[in-house]
């Protein structure tokens, strides 16, 4: 099982200490590639894609418009 995480470098330029899912690319149970597009993150002004690091199948544990914090788990690949 492989964890999708957001990386804390996303935060590098940020004041504000989180961030929103803004929206799942997938929906729950889908299978993906490695480098899939899985979702978008917000952090302040800017949106930014996560990707998925592995192929797997997709169980989402962040919901849309959940707060995250730096290298929060958004979902898993089994």
């Amino acid at each position: 099982m492989s964890e999708i995480k957001v990386d804390e470098a996303l935060w590098a330029s940020s004041i504000l200490p989180e961030g929103t899912v803004v929206r799942w690319l997938v929906s729950n149970g889908s299978v993906v590639s490695a480098g899939h597009a899985i979702a978008e993150v917000r952090i302040e002004d800017a949106l930014h894609e996560i990707t998925a690091p592995a192929n797997g199948r997709v169980t989402i544990i962040a919901a849309e418009n959940s707060v995250i914090d730096p290298g929060a788990l958004l979902a898993t690949l089994d």
